[in-house]
């Protein structure tokens, strides 16, 4: 199979380019935004506990709509959810500027999971629609570029958006956020996705909607392989939550020689770096891909195990810490564009965007409850920061470790050779 490269993809795919340039250009106002967010909270509260609420509320609102997500995608015009989605988000990133002390921390919380909500609906159209304007030979190129894209727009977006915050105050954080998002509504409105919808589909929405959203999990429970899958995100959330999603923050809150926002910015920097490098390395060196779902498992316990490094130097060396934080991303950011691909792969498109949803809400509840435990773990002074590192690396290489062991399609073929 020959690949093509990623600059050759970009030139000659003109509907892939102009989806991959919405996607990047508000992905970078996004990270602007959660810098922002940050340092409100630390402001006004100083609480990780809150943090850990922020990370808890974002991820469940992208969460619990999934499944209806999943159907909208299946359902209605891609192009078209993405679109809106990016539109109303213009205004709620707006709606941030209002925030002026304590008191507006809950409602800030709640703007923060609806544009969360509406983010959501935007991944899920965006998964299912790729193989739709990229052949299959290129699933992995594309998949590798939009990973290494979202990983730059985590750095340039969280170290330009430290700047921009340590300089001229959240508020300008908020009015790039929005921006951003308008230009990529500008970008998608010439774009056309071919897609094709079930005829299932075509009844009225409320009347049919359980049915239709239950032949999603119908679809992946039935294929072991791709059941075993829809949990490769999950298996690295379930720890990666609490580590990425609380620990780091407080970690680049406390930086010697930074202040708050420049400290959130250097390790979302680096986690950026590792999260970008990883894909492009998968694509490069893990070609065969019968082996991926074993590997995915492998990279867990990699992301883990140097997520453990992270602790045990930090506070020593700060850039000791984040080449760690680098290396463990990059583990992670494999195991996300592997299982991505597979499930593109595996997938027919009419149900692509229910199964997708499936699997965007199972990572999604990891992450929420990793992060909720997390930041109230530390709250409470169950441990230190730097042991919380830890534990929380421990449970990540446990996870990895038990999902390298799940093999479900083995237990059905011993049945069927039974039967035989």
């Amino acid at each position: 199979m020959t690949k093509i490269g990623y600059w050759e993809l970009i030139t000659s795919n003109s509907k892939f380019r102009r989806l991959w340039l919405a996607s990047v250009i508000s992905m970078l106002g996004e990270w602007f935004n959660t810098i922002a967010l940050f340092l409100l909270i630390f402001k006004y509260t100083d609480s990780e506990f809150l943090l850990g609420i922020l990370f808890t509320v974002r991820m469940l609102c992208f969460a619990l709509l999934q499944p209806i997500s999943g159907l909208l995608a299946d359902r209605l015009n891609r192009k078209h959810i993405m679109l809106w989605s990016n539109l109303l988000q213009v205004f709620l990133a707006l709606g941030f500027l209002a925030v002026d002390g304590p008191e507006d921390i809950p409602w800030m919380l709640g703007l923060s999971g609806l544009m969360m909500l509406l983010h959501g609906a935007y991944v899920t159209a965006e998964r299912a629609a790729l193989p739709n304007i990229v052949s299959k030979e290129d699933l992995p190129t594309a998949n590798a570029l939009d990973a290494a894209s979202w990983s730059t727009a985590l750095c340039l977006g969280a170290m330009l958006g430290g700047i921009v915050v340590e300089l001229y105050g959240t508020n300008a954080a908020f009015i790039i956020d929005a921006f951003t998002f308008l230009l990529g509504a500008i970008l998608l409105i010439p774009l056309t996705i071919p897609q094709t919808i079930d005829n299932d589909l075509r009844g009225p929405l409320l009347s049919t909607a359980y049915a239709n959203i239950k032949k999603g999990w119908i679809r992946i429970s039935k294929e072991a392989r791709l059941l075993r899958i829809v949990f490769a995100k999950a298996s690295w959330n379930i720890a990666g939550g609490g580590l990425a999603g609380v620990f780091l923050v407080v970690a680049g809150s406390n930086v010697d020689g930074f202040g708050i926002a420049l400290g959130f910015g250097l390790f979302f920097f680096a986690r950026g770096i590792g999260t970008g490098t990883g894909p492009i390395l998968a694509r490069k060196f893990l070609t065969d891909q019968e082996k991926w779902p074993t590997l995915i498992g492998v990279l867990v316990m990699i992301s883990g195990f140097f997520y453990f490094f992270v602790g045990l130097t930090l506070g020593m060396n700060v850039w000791l810490t984040v080449f760690f934080v680098m290396l463990a991303h990059s583990a992670s950011g494999a195991n996300w564009v592997l299982s991505t691909i597979l499930t593109q792969m595996w997938v027919e498109d009419e149900i692509r965007g229910r199964v997708f949803s499936m699997d965007m809400l199972i990572m999604s509840l990891a992450f929420s409850a990793s992060s909720a435990s997390a930041g109230y773990l530390l709250e409470m002074d169950y441990f230190t920061l730097q042991h919380g590192f830890q534990i929380f690396a421990l449970l990540m290489i446990a996870s990895g470790f038990i999902f390298t062991l799940w093999k479900p399609g083995d237990r059905s073929e011993k049945r069927n050779e039974t039967l035989n």
